[in-house]
């Protein structure tokens, strides 16, 4: 009867170490198809979308008599720093023809 005991608990040990050995095996196997997934996912990641940008529809007009009181404000401005010397005479003419435009 003894050597019945020692062979049945020999098989438990080796049961029992094949068991942790392999349960290690899985979890290592895991951990690498999971890290390669992620991977993957980052690689395929699709691209983010972005809104259109929003189209503004143009400013309505201002009534005459205030946009000609605004250009003549602006060209007061503007002769002003021709005056100043920090306007040239090239760029108040430019200013001038664009303004008036």
């Amino acid at each position: 009867m003894p050597g019945l005991l020692r062979g049945v608990a020999r098989t438990a040990v080796i049961a029992g170490t094949a068991t942790a050995v392999s349960n290690n095996v899985s979890r290592r196997q895991q951990g690498r198809w999971q890290r390669k997934a992620e991977e993957e996912q980052e690689q395929y990641a699709p691209e983010p979308q972005y809104a259109p940008a929003p189209q503004y529809a143009p400013a309505p007009a201002a009534a005459p008599a205030d946009s000609m009181d605004d250009k003549i404000k602006q060209l007061k401005e503007l002769g002003e720093l021709k005056a100043q010397g920090i306007l040239t005479d090239e760029e108040f003419a430019a200013q001038k023809a664009k303004l008036l435009g």
